[in-house]
């Protein structure tokens, strides 16, 4: 659309649902979706709530944010090979991700700092809940469970 340009995203679904009905024949339902994907993506950069930013040169440098085969082998064996949160591994039949602590869509780089080990749940939880917010739920299930499990009363279950 326009490279290096910061536009609201008010502005752009007018143009962005005309477009599509023009191009496809179809009414393009949830734009502000289409436009939120993109930042995931990495093709757009946000820049204030709602302003996005189109630049060529970000979106082809996409691919430089993921971790390259050798930093997630040192991410893992870093953290023992299980999830950082609540220390399941293969073991127990978890499936573990690699994932960044600061997101990538948040400007995250693909470091191994900026790595750590998940299991699919706690990367779930994070996905939907953020860094902070994932931790917060998580002590706050630690300490209700060490609260009660002297009276026996709660089973440890974090999510």
């Amino acid at each position: 659309m326009y490279p290096d340009v910061e536009i609201h995203t008010k502005d752009v679904v007018d143009w962005v649902t005309s477009t599509y009905l023009e191009r496809t024949g179809k009414i393009f339902r949830d734009p502000d979706r289409g436009i939120r994907s993109l930042y995931q993506r990495g093709f757009l950069q946000k820049i204030a709530k709602g302003i996005y930013k189109y630049d060529p040169q970000y979106a082809q440098n996409k691919q430089q944010q993921d971790f390259t085969i050798a930093q997630k082998k040192e991410i893992l064996k870093r953290d023992g090979y299980k999830c950082v949160i609540c220390g399941a591994g293969r073991e127990n039949g978890v499936e573990l991700h690699v994932d960044h602590i600061k997101p990538k869509d948040m400007g995250g780089l693909a470091t191994i700092e900026n790595g750590q080990t998940l299991c699919s749940q706690h990367n779930f939880l994070k996905k939907n809940l953020r860094q902070t917010e994932t931790g917060k739920k998580m002590f706050i299930r630690l300490y209700q469970y060490f609260g009660h499990k002297k009276r026996g009363t709660k089973k440890l279950f974090i999510g």
